[in-house]
Formats: C-alpha cells, sequence, structure tokens
C-alpha cells in the first residue's frame, strides 16, 4: 500500500514555522508606549483665545457694530425727507452728524451749483520788531486743488474739509454774517481751526494774530450753444477779522504760536 506524506499547505503549517508567526504576532505594548507621541497643534484664531478673552472680543464686536448702525442711520435721517422719526431725534441727529459729517443733495438738485466758490484768507501779523503786518490775499481753495490734481485717488480731507467748514458756516450765518442757529459758534471755530491748519503759526516770520476770510464767487460762463446770459464777474462776502486764539492750533503748532510771543 502506498503511503501518503501529508500536505503541509493544508495543515496550516506556513513556510518559516515560528520565524513567520514572530513577525505578524500582536504589537509589543512596552515599544508601542516607548514611541514618541507628535504634540497637540495650538488652535488658531479666536478658537486659541481664552474664554475671558473671547468675550472680550465679542463685546469689542458689538459695540463697534452698534456705532457704526448709529452713525449710518444718523446719517439716513439727516439726508432724509422729513419724518415723525427725524423731527422727534433731531437734535440727537445734529449731535451726530455735524459737522464731520454733513451730508447735502446740491450735486444731485433740479438746479445744482453754477457758480465756482473760493475760500481765502489774510492774516495780521505781529512782527518780530513789535509792528505788525497784513498779508495779501491767499487762494485756500485753489491750494486744495493744486493738492488734487493728477492725484488718482485724493483724500476726503482735501477734497472737502475746506468746502464743507464754509458751507457749514454760511448756513449758520445770514447775509450780514450774523449768527442764525445755536451752531454759530461752532462752525466758526471749526473754519478758523482749518484756516489755521494750512497757515500755521507764523508767516513771514510773524506771528499770526488775525485772520478775515472772504469768498470769491464766480458764475461759471454758459455754454456756447446756450442763449443764456449772465454776469461772470467775481462778487466778494467778507467776513470779520477773527483774533487767533491757542485753541485754534494743534498742539505742535501752538508751541511755536506761544514761543513766538516771548
Amino acid at each position: 500500500m502506498e503511503s501518503r506524506q501529508p500536505d503541509e499547505s493544508r495543515a496550516g503549517i506556513p513556510d518559516g514555522g515560528g520565524a513567520t508567526g514572530a513577525e505578524t504576532g500582536p504589537a509589543d505594548p512596552a515599544a508601542e508606549a516607548a514611541e514618541p507621541q507628535a504634540a497637540p497643534r495650538p488652535a488658531l484664531g479666536i478658537a486659541g483665545l481664552s474664554s475671558l478673552s473671547r468675550i472680550i472680543v465679542a463685546l469689542a464686536i458689538a459695540v463697534l457694530v452698534a456705532l457704526v448702525t448709529v452713525q449710518l442711520g444718523a446719517g439716513f435721517l439727516h439726508v432724509a425727507p422729513a419724518n415723525t422719526l427725524s423731527k422727534k431725534h433731531d437734535e440727537t441727529i445734529d449731535r451726530i452728524v455735524f459737522p464731520e459729517f454733513e451730508q447735502n443733495w446740491r450735486l444731485f438738485a433740479p438746479n445744482p451749483l453754477q457758480t465756482n466758490i473760493h475760500v481765502e484768507v489774510r492774516a495780521q501779523l505781529e512782527m518780530p520788531d513789535g509792528g505788525t503786518e497784513e498779508t495779501g490775499w491767499v487762494d485756500l481753495t485753489a491750494m486744495d486743488h493744486e493738492n488734487i490734481r493728477g492725484n488718482p485717488a485724493p483724500s476726503h480731507t482735501v477734497q472737502n474739509e475746506l468746502r464743507r467748514g464754509w458751507d457749514y458756516w454760511t448756513d449758520t450765518h445770514d447775509e450780514d454774517n450774523r449768527a442764525i442757529s445755536d451752531r454759530a459758534d461752532l462752525a466758526e471755530d471749526y473754519l478758523k481751526r482749518i484756516v489755521m491748519r494750512r497757515l500755521g503759526p507764523v508767516l513771514n516770520e510773524g506771528r499770526v494774530e488775525k485772520i478775515q476770510l472772504r469768498q470769491t464767487s464766480r458764475r461759471i460762463a454758459p455754454p456756447p450753444w446756450s442763449d443764456e446770459q449772465w454776469d461772470t464777474a467775481p462778487a466778494y462776502r467778507e467776513l470779520p477779522w477773527w483774533i487767533v486764539t491757542g485753541g485754534d492750533l494743534m498742539e505742535s503748532d501752538r508751541e511755536v504760536w506761544e514761543e513766538s510771543a516771548q
């Protein structure tokens, strides 16, 4: 009778026996514990802040959103047609808007402005020898135009600060330069400070003691195809002389102005 050898493949005994079993067996827990673990990555942004810091950031954002909402709402009510809400809170709206954020519709009015208006100033100086000297008229509007010309993105200040300051003053005074508004004094102080920032505390080695402003208006000539005719000669409106004080100057200019008086 023929004898048969046992089939090792069927017996489930792989080649190499115990060696293979050692390679594929369960991992050693001690060896795994010895391997270095990667440090956790810190959280970025607000998630990385402490609870107190996140509360502070949330409060700051809420306050900023509230301020922006109030400012935009006041600006909208300022230019919107008169309504119950704007009439009820008129004084509050004016305090928020005036003088820096005042708006108007003159560009879009049925009859937009057709006059070039320039604001000019002259100054009375106290000279080092004790005498006084008066400067000629300086065209502040022309200076602003020069700063704008050729600039693709001029600042809002250069474009509108002087113009809006002058409009604010004329809106609070009549043709005889008399106050017609509770904000008349504020308008005068605001305009003086704008002008003194341009002039500086000293001119021609003399200390600026007084300033006088005037408006020069010239109507824009009608186009050639129009039958309209009007006078394009300049018209002037002079304001009284204003005394300059330290409060009309920036802090750095105030020091120079006070030193020049000694």
